[in-house]
């Protein structure tokens, strides 16, 4: 049961990402987005990566997304020229930016406030160019926007009177459903994601404000939201690559989980224990304490128990056989628990094909948090 020595040319740890997987992946999101009729528009703050973007869009993606306005001006450099902003942009400094990206890209921002509105309004009468804008609803996450229904609608119609924007639609995000226990339960929460957008923006169309625009969608709920009549796009990001979390969730397998960690085993203190030289640096310790929220691949027998900064701390099952079931020396893909923090933590990651390693993807995105 002894590991092979995975990619004994790469120093460790390092970041391998499976193009196969990942161009399998893309695919497969994209028919999910063509059977049920609506627009993917996936979001780049997982991968990072204009390689990957390019990947998306070639395979059907409407545009992309992106959290924050470093990442955009990336992928606008990079040519990506339809972008969301799934962000509330605040500030002259912002404002300063968006203008200069609106030169060279669609640019879409999405908000739950009069007052980044305003700002919005002020650059869309300067430019000349009104500024589109989704409002974003909050459908059980508690993270940003007000309450579906009435407190939602209010916020419409007094930003649709804000000279200089145009709301263009309602966005959320359902990032609730990764509390789910069973895939009923996070089929619910998915389905009633995409109706309470839909129901917001049928009470706005009663008060005479036609949003054309249903934005939806995270990894875990995108599949089933996408059937919601009325939603127009899904934004799911997590899917180019999957990790733990998404097995855990029944939405991944191992074998579609692209993005792994190599790393290499440095000390076995004790007959169960063993360390590896990838800690919260390079795994993040997003997930910690939740059984099995970090995996390493092929090693059922193998359990992490904790990272510091630069050590990964796990246990062998005495089921793992010999002592020498786990050695120093010895390698270990680990399949992250989350992996977008993940993907940040890397100037670049090896791209492989068929387990040989055929090129360099620069995380180009890396650090872009303002």
């Amino acid at each position: 049961m002894r590991p092979v020595n995975l990619y004994p040319e790469l120093d460790t740890p390092t970041l391998v990402v499976d193009l196969d997987v990942v161009e399998a992946n893309i695919a497969e999101m994209a028919e999910v987005a063509r059977r049920q009729g609506v627009r993917l528009r996936p979001h780049t703050k997982t991968h990072k990566m204009p390689r990957l973007a390019h990947l998306q869009l070639a395979a059907g993606a409407a545009g992309i997304t992106c959290a924050k306005l470093g990442e955009a001006e990336v992928m606008a450099d990079a040519g990506c020229t339809d972008i969301l902003i799934a962000y509330p942009l605040w500030g002259d400094l912002k404002l300063r930016r968006l203008r200069e990206l609106r030169e060279r890209a669609r640019v879409r921002v999405s908000l739950d406030s009069f007052e980044v509105a305003e700002g919005l309004g002020a650059l869309g009468r300067d430019s000349g160019s009104p500024v589109e804008i989704l409002v974003e609803v909050d459908t059980g996450h508690h993270r940003l926007g007000l309450p579906p229904g009435r407190p939602t609608a209010d916020l419409v119609r007094r930003i649709a009177a804000i000279a200089g924007v145009e709301v263009i639609g309602l966005l959320t995000h359902g990032g609730h459903a990764y509390r789910s226990r069973t895939p009923e339960e996070l089929e619910v929460a998915a389905r009633r994601e995409g109706t309470d957008l839909v129901e917001t923006a049928e009470l706005c169309a009663r008060e005479g404000i036609t949003l054309a625009e249903i934005s939806v969608g995270s990894t875990p709920t995108a599949r089933h939201v996408a059937g919601v009549a009325g939603v127009t796009e899904v934004r799911p990001g997590t899917y180019v690559f999957n990790d733990a979390a998404m097995m855990r969730l029944g939405v991944a397998t191992e074998s579609t989980v692209a993005a792994r960690v190599v790393s290499t085993v440095v000390s076995r203190p004790g007959p169960d224990r063993f360390v590896v030289d990838a800690g919260t640096k390079c795994l993040t310790s997003d997930g910690a304490g939740t059984p099995d929220w970090i995996v390493a691949a092929g090693r059922p027998d193998v359990h992490f128990e904790f990272l510091t900064e630069e050590h990964g701390v796990g246990r062998l099952e005495p089921s793992g056989g010999r002592p020498d079931a786990l050695a120093i020396g010895d390698r270990l893909a680990i399949l992250p628990s989350h992996v977008c923090p993940v993907i940040n933590l890397f100037d670049s990651a090896c791209g492989v094909r068929g387990g040989v390693v055929t090129e360099t993807l620069v995380v180009a995105g890396r650090g872009k948090v303002r």
